[in-house]
């Protein structure tokens, strides 16, 4: 999904000379022309991943802008752009909560530069805000990625569970998000907060089942050195999760059952019964119905924990939510491998919205994370998911693609200068040196011009008529470059003014 930048500056101009910038580098660019305009953009919900705004602007300035930003919660990175570079000014706005700076003009790398930093420290941000309200258990549903029907619907579901106490059931298909939406219910009610505990049933030995939900006295069996609280306790105040909760032994449903109608616990060894506040929200991958019907199932537990059910929908029935996950898991992922991807093309976010994706959100996830490894371009590309669009990655060169430019070779005419036919379609320029630093502008032009010469066979005329100069220009240059050797070879036309080595002596 493409950035977009959000750019405040008075002067049009300037607006368009960085829009021209940013498009050329696959960004979205919006305008605005003052303070004021900035800010009702973003008040109106209009997107802005990062803010290019001028200090100096009629009406508020951009220092008054940044701060009625700051002061109404809009907290996208910004980037302040002055024509000065007052010192003064510069620290002013970094104090308001800018992040960068840079001074008019600027080269276009200098723009580049400041804004991939700034995504990256906005995705940093973001990043270390999600897993703080992951710890903290106060996850909401406006924490839920998606926008599409199927999952308007559950949000607007859980949101309502979520301000009682009443048991939740949520069905769905493997990799779907359950335990992200019990997240949601649990930082979305009055127990947030307070612990969520998650326990997948199915990946509990049988004979521990009961230890671990209920837990267990010393010396209770052996093996019980000590005294285990079990995870009803764990989650006393809190949301208990049950993960699978159709894998329980049926002994063990009985005591879940208890539970839930007594609120109150019988640890393994235990004495006496422990009351416990504890809300259950559980999830399964199977039809509880059909197996209450198979006797796998108690029927009485079924309806106790089926009060409230809400189904989550399998990705391939809400793909317009593609775009968004994958946005999201390119922050979180580039956080984590230290990687500066900006997103997916939109060739590729094509192929991962056709995809039927069997194995759900975190089969997606998988996908992306993979892609974000082993990516060597800002955008990701249909090549880096080789599976799903069925696109190879291209074959390793000898030199980094940045290293080389291909000098492609006419396609017609080619034998009118007195090229040989057999000769190579595309021949590299070297771009970058040995220890992978540029090269300075007159090797690369002594190479482009060797070059076509080479090409052209020593045919001047045309050799000038292809990099765009004069022949008395081109002639200076090779004198300047000492290739007067290359060009001794060459036929050019009998009616020019003078042969090519007089012109070149």
């Amino acid at each position: 999904m493409a950035k977009t930048v959000l750019v405040v500056d008075d002067d049009p101009t300037q607006r368009r000379l960085i829009q021209a910038v940013l498009e050329r580098e696959g960004f979205v660019v919006s305008h605005a022309e003052n303070g004021d305009q900035a800010v009702m953009h973003l008040a109106a919900g209009g997107v802005a991943d990062v803010i290019l705004l001028d200090m100096v602007m009629p009406g508020i300035s951009g220092q008054e802008t940044l701060v009625e930003m700051r002061a109404r919660g809009f907290n996208q990175p910004v980037i302040v752009v002055t024509a000065t570079g007052g010192v003064d000014t510069i620290v002013q706005a970094m104090q308001a909560g800018a992040i960068d700076f840079f001074v008019k003009p600027a080269a276009p790398e200098r723009i580049m530069v400041s804004i991939r930093n700034a995504l990256s420290m906005g995705a940093l941000r973001g990043e270390v805000d999600r897993l703080k309200k992951h710890a903290s258990g106060r996850t909401g549903f406006s924490d839920l990625i998606g926008s599409s029907p199927a999952m308007t619907m559950v949000k607007r579901l859980g949101e309502r569970a979520a301000k009682s106490s009443i048991p939740i059931l949520i069905t769905g298909e493997s990799g779907v998000g359950k335990e992200v939406i019990a997240r949601a219910v649990h930082g979305s009610s009055e127990r947030a907060g307070k612990p969520f505990v998650a326990v997948n049933c199915g990946a509990i030995p049988e004979n521990l089942v009961e230890s671990i939900l209920f837990g267990h006295e010393k010396g209770s069996f052996t093996g019980a050195t000590d005294k285990h609280l079990g995870k009803f306790l764990e989650a006393n105040g809190g949301t208990l999760f049950l993960d699978e909760v159709g894998e329980l032994p049926l002994d063990i449903q009985v005591k879940l059952l208890r539970a839930l109608q007594e609120s109150e616990i019988d640890a393994v060894g235990g004495k006496r019964p422990i009351k416990v506040d504890v809300r259950i929200v559980s999830a399964t991958n199977r039809d509880l119905s059909l197996a209450v019907k198979e006797g796998r199932f108690r029927e009485d537990l079924f309806y106790r924990l089926n009060v409230f059910p809400i189904e989550a929908p399998a990705l391939r029935e809400r793909k317009e939510d593609v775009p968004a996950l994958v946005d999201a898991f390119v922050k979180r992922f580039n956080v984590e491998e230290g990687k500066a991807v900006v997103g997916a093309t939109p060739e590729t976010m094509a192929y991962l919205s056709a995809f039927d994706w069997p194995g759900n959100v975190r089969q997606l996830e998988n996908a992306v994370y993979r892609a974000i490894v082993l990516a060597d371009a800002p955008y990701l590309q249909p090549h880096d998911f080789p599976s799903i669009s069925g696109v190879a990655p291209p074959a390793q060169a000898a030199e980094p693609a940045s290293a080389i430019v291909a000098a492609m070779l006419p396609a017609a005419g080619a034998s009118s200068v007195g090229l040989m036919p057999d000769m190579p379609q595309a021949i590299p320029v070297r771009i970058l040196d040995e220890r992978g630093h540029l090269r300075t502008l007159e090797e690369i032009e002594r190479d482009l011009i060797q070059l076509a010469i080479e090409i052209y066979a020593g045919h001047m005329s045309e050799v000038a008529r292809r990099l765009g100069i004069g022949r008395s220009t081109l002639y200076r240059k090779v004198r300047e470059q000492g290739l007067e050797d290359v060009i001794k070879g060459g036929t050019d036309d009998a009616s020019d003014e003078d042969t090519d080595a007089a012109q070149v002596a």
